[in-house]
């Protein structure tokens, strides 16, 4: 089960995470998690507000700021949301069970 981050802000319950489909949508913006030592003031909020789309897409970037603005430990929080972030990936990237009759076996000519 893909990690999340949950908390409460002014009243709200919120539950950051990242999904196949919420990558999808952050990389069909341009979004390069790579480009996080070149460009540490774009990529990291753009990574912050990307978790909000999995539960949260209709929440404006200015309340996502402003939480941002309010949330403690934030080299932790970055630790864990590049984290949260690979996860889908790695997952897409696993091999099926060896067990699932269903498996597709394929080759090259």
């Amino acid at each position: 089960m893909a990690k999340t981050i949950k908390f409460s802000y002014k009243g709200v319950d919120y539950t950051l995470e990242f999904t196949r489909k919420s990558i999808e949508i952050m990389e069909h913006k341009g979004f390069v998690l790579s480009d996080i030592s070149e460009k540490p003031m774009t990529i990291l909020p753009t990574l912050f507000r990307g978790a909000f789309l999995a539960h949260h897409r209709f929440v404006k970037n200015e309340i996502i700021d402003e939480i941002f603005d309010n949330m403690t430990n934030r080299d932790e929080l970055f630790t864990t949301l590049v984290g949260m972030y690979n996860e889908p990936i790695s997952a897409l990237m696993e091999e099926p069970s060896e067990n699932n009759e269903g498996n597709i076996a394929w080759a090259t000519d």
